[in-house]
């Protein structure tokens, strides 16, 4: 029901602001049920994962034929240049994951965290003067083209059913498709054996591989396959933004997507949950939108909604049901009273 109903959202809508919003929470909330099976599955604290998102964009806004590219006489179709991205994505993910995931707890954090900072300076003076030519540096690669998928053109407006759909209204449609794609990968995996296994290692890493689960292997497959999906979902992202730049993938920022709001959807939405990141994803887009009246004061509002909601709400507001019962324990174990030497009347001589 909740894709029918986010299938019907565009013909209901008559203002490209509001698809324009709709395809950004869907691309921020894609990226977010990535990040889940790293943070809420296996328990790995990732504080770099947008630069996944950017690896993704990068590698499509290069292959796309853009005339900024270095490699501007290359135009990918779109299923190619999505795979490319994904491939990416994947690699960076494996990279980093091989020699780092045998870390635990914060000093993963910071290694994860200097991997988002590295990608975002690396791309920043990649401009054929403080390194090689490749990103453009600080100017990005604009002009990306719109995506033709069989002849129908991404950037037109189409009549459907009677229905004018405009051109966010149609990334927006992809982007349904490709969330119906990443909740199936999701759900398959948190399913199978080696989802059992993410959960074992969050649960306890020391048990789980004392039980002859391979730690590092486990959290690998975890680390590239949320790497990849966060790829292909910045292969949609460069097309609807005309362009990429390296400013957005950062550690936290003012707006999404960042690093800081991508792992506060998880844990804001519920974490191990599918839903709960979209959910997280829509109130970190639609809080800053809503509180634009407050000026200069939104900021300070939009993090004191995080704090009461997290004050009240510790486990998400769709949280799995394990954290639940974590958070919220319905009672303590009857003890049956026990006596003790000195609860017993004294014994006297009399009574000897």
């Amino acid at each position: 029901m909740g894709f029918v109903a986010a299938i019907g959202f565009p013909f209901t809508q008559t203002n490209d602001h509001y698809a324009n919003l709709g395809v950004n929470i869907l691309i921020f909330g894609t990226v977010a049920l990535g990040l889940n099976i790293v943070v809420g599955l296996a328990g790995l604290l990732d504080l770099g994962y947008v630069a996944f998102l950017g690896v993704g964009a990068y590698t499509a806004a290069l292959v796309s034929g853009s005339e900024f590219s270095k490699f501007s006489g290359v135009q990918f179709p779109f299923w190619a240049a999505a795979l490319t991205g994904a491939a990416a994505s994947l690699v960076f993910g494996v990279l980093i994951g091989a020699p780092t995931l045998r870390l635990r707890g914060d000093y993963l954090a910071i290694v994860t965290l200097g991997f988002g900072e590295i990608f975002r300076i690396a791309v920043n003076n990649m401009d054929g003067v403080s390194g090689p030519d490749i990103t453009n540096g600080p100017n990005g690669i604009p002009s990306i083209p719109d995506l033709s998928f069989f002849g129908f053109n991404f950037g037109d407006s189409h009549d459907i059913g009677g229905f004018t759909i405009g051109r966010f209204a149609n990334y927006y449609l992809l982007m349904v498709l490709i969330m119906a794609l990443v909740v199936t990968i999701y759900r398959r995996a948190s399913d199978s054996r080696i989802g059992r296994s993410w959960i074992a290692i969050r649960e306890d890493e020391t048990a789980a591989t004392a039980m002859g689960i391979n730690g590092f292997r486990v959290k690998l497959i975890a680390f590239a396959l949320g790497a990849t999906l966060a790829g292909l979902a910045g292969t949609v992202s460069a097309h609807v933004t005309y362009s990429v730049v390296p400013n957005p993938y950062q550690f936290a920022g003012a707006a999404p997507p960042n690093s800081a709001f991508l792992l506060a959807a998880v844990v804001l939405g519920g974490m191990g949950t599918v839903s709960g990141p979209f959910l997280g994803a829509a109130l970190l887009y639609l809080l800053p939108e809503k509180l634009v009246a407050l000026q200069d004061k939104s900021l300070l509002a939009f993090g004191i909604a995080l704090i009461l909601l997290m004050r009240f709400r510790p486990e998400g507001i769709i949280p799995n049901r394990r954290r639940q019962l974590e958070f919220h324990e319905t009672g303590q174990l009857d003890v049956p009273e026990t006596t003790t030497l000195t609860d017993e009347p004294a014994i006297t001589k009399a009574g000897a």
